[in-house]
């Protein structure tokens, strides 16, 4: 394991993203409700609580047992900090104190002593929690806010320079945590190969964004046509994502409570875009997943050309659906590209489940955590 320059320069641009995310967001609520668009301002800040509230709740009971498998006993200011919304913040002071000491004060020759190799792998685990927080949130709060953001774009038919913000920071996000994820997976896993490469890193972001993109559309053309219909679609989604959690039997926390928030939280994610969410063989569930995701597609596009809306611009109909119709094939096209040539457990036999299977190494958070 290897804790480099460019890894902590990643972790410094995911703060920046963070905070930039957080300001982006506030300004555009208060734009709201400064405008006197109540409906839109709630939205923005209701999206903006339910991701912070889960990413705090997960990070203090990781920060509990932490302090409990180091025999130290947990301490209120931490409590304290989570309530006040700075369990994020928390963390990215530690990783960054902790990782400018690792990549700026050790040298080479501080490989073969053991503090800085546990001082290394101390920094890994962090940077690890912090990915799997803003994975969180990214999926909780980034992707409704921006599915909102592109209603209200469209509903209008002009957009300020706020909402323009909220929407390019939100990509930004996305695209970061996303591909800091995959490379904080196997980094942290010692029996899966490492995500290096351009290539691979560019097919998969690519890969995950233009699936994205396509169904956030489609979404958000479904929502000019009936918003009763979209809720009622979400939350049957919603409800699917979480009975398959149950089925495979997610063992992610220690505590039933948070085990049970965490199998809610992946239903939700589940709803924008397929994981691996237990380590297992999943070519059939993702071909059906993404199966289902363009009949789905390609249904709402039907529907609209066959029934087009008096109260939607026609002139931005046909633009949207190609960009629809294109970001999907995109998407699937780099899907199989990135799992059929360019993943970095390709060429090895099929390896057995990292939770069922051989043992790891270390005995961290992220081998039960969602899989790519």
């Amino acid at each position: 394991m290897k804790y480099t320059k460019l890894n902590f320069m990643m972790s410094v641009l995911g703060i920046i993203i963070y905070i930039t995310d957080l300001i982006v967001d506030i300004w555009v609520s208060v734009r709201f409700f400064h405008e006197g668009q109540y409906v839109f301002g709630a939205l923005t800040v209701g999206f903006m609580l339910f991701g912070t509230l889960v990413v705090q709740c997960f990070s203090y009971s990781w920060f509990k047992a932490d302090l409990k498998k180091a025999g130290q006993e947990s301490q209120h200011c931490f409590l304290l900090l989570h309530c006040l919304q700075g369990g994020v913040f928390t963390r990215y002071w530690y990783a960054l104190k902790k990782g400018y000491h690792v990549v700026f004060k050790y040298s080479k020759a501080d490989n073969f002593i053991g503090e800085p190799i546990d001082l290394r792998k101390e920094v890994i685990e962090r940077v690890t929690d912090l990915s799997m927080l803003r994975l969180f949130e990214t999926y909780l709060e980034g992707c409704p806010q921006l599915v909102l953001q592109l209603y209200i774009l469209l509903e209008h038919g002009e957009a300020n320079f706020s909402q323009c913000a909220a929407i390019g920071v939100s990509c930004c996000a996305i695209s970061w945590s996303t591909v800091d994820y995959q490379i904080a997976l196997r980094k942290s896993l010692p029996d899966k190969n490492p995500f290096n490469g351009f290539c691979p890193k560019l097919m998969y972001l690519f890969y995950k964004l233009f699936t994205l993109l396509s169904w956030m559309l489609s979404v958000v053309l479904l929502l000019f046509l009936n918003v009763k219909i979209v809720l009622f679609l979400l939350l049957f989604l919603w409800f699917l994502g979480i009975l398959w959690a149950f089925k495979n039997q997610t063992h992610f926390c220690t505590s039933i409570s948070m085990e049970f928030l965490y199998r809610v939280v992946v239903g939700f994610i589940l709803i924008f875009t397929f994981f691996n969410i237990k380590g297992q063989n999943t070519k059939c569930p993702m071909s059906c997943y993404y199966t289902v995701r363009v009949l789905a597609t390609l249904g709402i596009l039907i529907v609209f050309w066959v029934y087009p809306l008096s109260g939607f611009n026609p002139d931005y109909f046909i633009p949207i659906s190609v960009i629809i119709a294109l970001a999907l094939l995109f998407g699937v096209t780099f899907l199989i590209v990135y799992y059929g040539a360019l993943h970095p457990n390709r060429s090895e036999e099929k390896q057995l489940d990292e939770v069922d299977g051989k043992p790891v190494q270390i005995n961290c958070r992220m081998k039960y955590f969602l899989k790519e």
